[in-house]
């Protein structure tokens, strides 16, 4: 690609590369700043004459290196003129290449002294946990097993009538009675045994 002469029109594209911002930055600068007025051919593609390119150079200077607003670059350009902004671009680019200053081979610059850092304190050794002994269970801590019901007492067998086992057992004799005297109770319980009978048969 063959370079083009200082005189030679510019696209929007070459424009935005050589002053380094976007197309569309190009664009809003327009609606801000009357002066600035590509030539635009068909399918509304724009075409920078020189002149123009150096005030899009002299806005971006004010703009981007002296820090004006939009309003203090609309200022400028009215009261000192599009020729004025369209040279300070280059006055600014000498002056800053005058201001920086040459810097110095690497080799030649100091080394950086090393900073001591503050060493950290030593933890305390982690103590390991004491086994605890296990707790003996007592006799008396052990559950006892419920005691099984009791079978209530069975009743004892009633005696029928006329069954001789119903009969009121003799009393057992005295040690010492006399004969006479067993003879005589044999005989009442005897008789006691018949009335019961009798009583039985009548019901």
């Amino acid at each position: 690609m063959t370079e083009k002469s200082p005189e030679a029109f510019r696209t929007i594209s070459e424009v935005a590369e050589e002053l380094d911002v976007p197309q569309h930055v190009l664009r809003f600068w327009e609606t801000r700043f009357a002066q600035i007025k590509p030539m635009k051919r068909g399918g509304g593609r724009r075409y920078y004459r020189p002149e123009d390119v150096n005030l899009l150079k002299g806005i971006r200077h004010l703009l981007y290196g002296e820090g004006y607003t939009i309003k203090g670059v609309q200022r400028i350009l009215k009261e000192q003129g599009v020729r004025h902004v369209a040279s300070i671009w280059e006055i600014g680019e000498a002056e800053s290449a005058e201001a920086t200053p040459p810097q110095a081979p690497v080799d030649a610059l100091p080394e950086p002294e090393p900073v001591e850092r503050p060493r950290p304190a030593p933890r305390p050794p982690v103590q390991p946990p004491v086994a605890q002994p296990p707790v003996a269970q007592t006799a008396s801590a052990e559950p006892r097993a419920p005691a099984p019901p009791q079978a209530p007492p069975a009743a004892a067998p009633q005696p029928r009538a006329g069954d001789p086992a119903s009969a009121p057992a003799a009393p057992a004799p005295r040690a010492g009675l006399a004969p006479e005297e067993i003879r005589q109770l044999k005989a009442a319980l005897f008789e006691l045994i018949e009335c019961k009978r009798l009583l039985e048969s009548a019901t």
